[in-house]
């Protein structure tokens, strides 16, 4: 049986599709499994043990600009991807995606799982309620494989340079125990406050003896294509604070710091999802699940997992229970 997983998403939901790749591999071992994923989000499943080929496509469009270049490779993919003759591709997504859709079509592979879509041989019928991890497992019931009674956690695998720039970025501050507070949602209610993170780092200082290691997406927030944190980072900075080091880097570096961790605090982000899978857990950040998809589909999954939800913004959240919580973690 030769399977193709399509995935175009964002970074931490190709991380929540790991489950599902450990799952199909684990209950059919002969199966062969690829996994077509885009230029962006690619590396998240390089190395990953579960998936016996990586098909990586471009992005036509980036940054507001059309790469013909690309559109010709794509083109050229495609065909190679045809005469794979799947048996089977699954556009994962726990949502209707038109467009993975259409490039999950373009396969022609025997079968195709989608939700909500018509056109394919296989179509299932949204799941709002559902977390993303549980409908990604749940597209797999077309195969004949039911969802596990224990699904397996998002795995990441950090890379040599990641913890070697990590050990040496932590050596030459002197910080020994640290925990991770950070900045990433889109929505501005989502976010701890200033204040918030003063107090917070001042209490991990006083309490644990915990340093606090402060990051944030970089950029602007008026960016159309990457959106930044890096005006609601400055009053942070500017406070001086000796117990917070900012950390404003690439994505893999922040990954190797996050490994180090004792624990993290994350709003709704991909690095939430990735910070749930590291061996200091998280603490996730939601608020206004009225108006955007909360933690019902999009809390952290892990070994060290947990989350908090305020009704209409994270400044709601009482100190005592963030405390709480992140005792519990740092004890697990």
């Amino acid at each position: 049986m030769k399977v193709l997983i399509v995935k175009r998403d964002k970074l931490g939901d190709l991380l929540l599709t790991t489950p599902m790749l450990a799952h199909l591999k684990g209950s059919r071992p002969e199966a062969e499994v690829h996994l077509l994923a885009n230029d962006y989000n690619a590396w998240v499943v390089e190395g990953n043990r579960h998936i016996d080929r990586l098909w990586v496509y471009s992005r036509v469009r980036h940054g507001g600009k059309l790469r013909i270049a690309a559109a010709l490779q794509n083109l050229a993919l495609h065909w190679k991807l045809r005469r794979e003759r799947f048996d089977w591709v699954i556009v994962a997504n726990g949502e209707h995606s038109r467009r993975a859709v259409r490039r999950a079509l373009a396969v022609r592979g025997a079968r195709t799982v989608a939700y909500g879509a018509s056109g394919v041989s296989d179509p299932l019928p949204l799941a709002p309620r559902a977390h993303e991890m549980d409908r990604l497992l749940a597209m797999l019931a077309p195969l004949g494989i039911a969802p596990p009674s224990s699904p397996p956690w998002p795995h990441y695998v950090v890379s040599p340079a990641s913890k070697a720039f990590a050990a040496r970025w932590l050596n030459e501050r002197k910080i020994a125990s640290f925990i991770v507070l950070g900045l990433g949602a889109r929505r501005q209610k989502k976010q701890p406050g200033t204040e918030q993170v003063l107090r917070w780092s001042a209490h991990f200082k006083q309490a644990w003896g915990l340093d606090t290691l402060f990051m944030w997406t970089p950029g602007r927030s008026d960016d159309p294509l990457y959106p930044g944190d890096d005006a609601v980072a400055q009053p942070v900075l500017d406070a001086g604070t000796p117990h917070i080091h900012p950390f404003r880097g690439p994505i893999l570096e922040a990954l190797g710091l996050l490994w180090r961790a004792r624990t993290s605090i994350f709003p709704d982000s991909g690095l939430m999802h990735f910070a749930a899978a590291s061996p200091g857990g998280v603490l996730g950040l939601f608020a206004e699940s009225a108006v955007s998809p909360g933690p019902a589909n999009w809390a952290p999954r892990g070994p060290k997992a947990l989350w908090l939800e305020a009704e209409k913004a994270v400044s709601e959240l009482p100190d005592a229970l963030v405390y709480e919580r992140v005792e519990r973690l740092a004890s697990l």
